[in-house]
């Protein structure tokens, strides 16, 4: 049998890592230079979304207070709002120069969160849920990652305990996204979105333990809201 040698906070360590790599080499080196090893520090970063998918997902099944853990991501959401672009120079109000891009992956997480708990909810009619699905989908557009990363934490969370179905579902939904990026804004940072693929071994090594630090959640939310 396969050994699990990572733990939750290991996996998010991990993460932070590709995601600061990722985000100080756009902003050092902007508007999608074709440089390899530029490229190459792009393709780190791509590591770091699916973890934050996949925990959005475990802290839904994990959380004794939905609520509090949705109000907990939707202040992060608003504070890095601010903090994401003015490192990427991006008006804090939004849709003055792009569609794309004008607010940070955590208001996608905080929705995807609330998107899980909507397709579990037993109050909602098949045909409420989709149309409350779809708005979610066009609020969380013009963040980072788009509805993308909402499309997969549901898939992520509903399919638990499936990792080959988990991580095959995601990366039908990277592959549109990485389609639409090629298409509208650069064809190579496009093709670049679908490394995302280099994080499912190092998610198949989770042991299912959250680690010894209880305080990673916090800092795992500060660097996110801050980077």
């Amino acid at each position: 049998m396969k050994q699990k040698l990572l733990t939750g906070n290991q996996l998010k360590m991990i993460a932070v890592i590709a995601m600061t790599i990722d985000h100080l080499t756009s902003v050092i080196y902007p508007n999608y230079p074709g440089d390899w090893w530029i490229i190459t520090l792009h393709m780190i970063g791509r590591v770091a979304a699916p973890v934050f998918w996949y925990f959005i997902a475990e802290g839904y099944y994990y959380t004794h207070d939905l609520k509090r853990y949705a109000f907990r991501l939707f202040v992060f959401a608003v504070i890095s709002h601010f903090a994401y672009n003015f490192a990427f120079g991006i008006p804090f109000i939004p849709f003055q120069t792009s569609i794309f891009n004008q607010t940070s992956v955590i208001w996608s997480l905080v929705w995807g969160l609330i998107a899980l708990a909507i397709y579990d909810s037993k109050r909602f009619k098949s045909w409420q849920k989709t149309v409350l699905l779809s708005g979610i989908t066009v609020v969380t557009f013009c963040a980072d990652w788009s509805c993308i990363a909402v499309l997969a934490i549901v898939q992520i969370g509903r399919n638990r305990g499936n990792f080959k179905k988990q991580m095959t579902m995601m990366m039908l939904w990277v592959a549109a996204y990485a389609a639409v990026y090629a298409v509208f804004i650069n064809p190579v940072y496009g093709v670049l979105q679908l490394f995302v693929v280099l994080t499912i071994p190092l998610l198949n090594m989770y042991n299912g333990k959250q680690g010894t630090w209880k305080g990673m959640k916090w800092f795992f939310m500060c660097i996110i809201r801050s980077i």
